[in-house]
């Protein structure tokens, strides 16, 4: 029998590498050592090779853990671009499970106290399957761009007053290349590379709709800025030293970020957050970030937390 061969060899043009797929360098003999990694018969399914390729290629969080739900992203790039052929996926990852809206998130009484009266607001991480199956259906039914998996590193919230929740946020990890962003801090295409894990995207936010709060948004965010941090570093053994965040020009005007104290540093070109091809065009948003500490500038160049 030959042996299963997964790497499509004579469809790889050299000139097309090193290539960058979700802030990983590939090289061609990175591509070796997948292919060694797909063709063992130890590791039969795509999760399995994603773990032993982060292993071979020494790729890790912070914490010690393997960067696994980003390989598996990069492979499946790999994949779709007949580079290498992975095995056929235990279940179709293409097909989104339909999220079914229930009672629990049905439109509440209307809450119209401004967010002073609100106080102590509660940021309540998600961290159990039946959180994050209501934080998916608000997310779904109420936010314009509705429920999108968020790959990598990432932090949940349910924000709430009185154990009544008012808003859903999350963050993740930050967009690949942003020329504004990239121009504000000065670093250069190889240092981005290397402390890019240390921006954070404030990837979903949603007020209710029956929340008509004054100043809530801008009083949510302001305090987003003192815990996400934190929580951050105890999940993944690092401090982010800046956020960042999307406003999409045609649908909102940023002022709660502003009065939060975000900076607007320009707008994007209508792409994708990680369309590194200019294949995937994208409405034109506001890119605003919210420095964490002092010189963060310089502490992103440096590599300082």
């Amino acid at each position: 029998m030959a042996p299963k061969n997964y790497l499509l060899s004579n469809m790889i043009d050299e000139k097309d590498f090193p290539l960058s797929i979700r802030g990983r360098i590939f090289t061609i003999t990175d591509l070796e050592i997948i292919r060694d990694v797909i063709n063992s018969p130890s590791f039969t399914n795509r999760a399995a090779i994603a773990r032993e390729v982060c292993r071979s290629l020494n790729w890790y969080r912070p914490n010690g853990q393997l960067k696994d739900a980003a390989c598996r992203y990069a492979l499946l790039k790999l994949h779709q671009n007949n580079i290498i052929q992975l095995p056929p996926p235990r279940r179709n990852p293409f097909v989104k499970s339909k999220i079914i809206f229930t009672a629990c998130t049905d439109s509440k009484q209307p809450i119209t106290d401004n967010a002073g009266k609100l106080k102590p607001i509660c940021f309540q991480l998600v961290s159990d399957y039946k959180q994050l199956k209501l934080w998916k259906e608000y997310i779904e039914r109420y936010h314009y761009l509705g429920y999108k998996v968020i790959v990598g590193p990432q932090l949940k919230y349910f924000v709430t007053s009185q154990r009544k929740i008012l808003a859903c946020i999350a963050f993740g990890g930050a967009a690949w290349s942003v020329k504004p962003r990239d121009s504000w801090i000065g670093w250069t295409n190889e240092i981005r590379k290397q402390n890019l894990n240390l921006i954070i995207d404030n990837v979903r936010f949603l007020i209710l709709p029956w929340i008509k709060s004054k100043n809530l948004a801008s009083m949510i965010l302001a305090q987003a800025s003192q815990i996400v941090p934190q929580h951050w570093q105890q999940q993944y053994g690092y401090k982010p030293i800046l956020m960042e965040t999307f406003v999409d020009k045609e649908r909102f005007d940023g002022a709660c970020y502003k009065a939060a104290n975000w900076i607007y540093l320009g707008d994007t070109k209508g792409r994708g957050k990680m369309d590194h091809l200019n294949q995937y065009p994208s409405s034109i948003k506001k890119i605003l970030v919210y420095p964490l500490c002092k010189n963060a500038e310089n502490n992103l160049i440096n590599g300082v937390q």
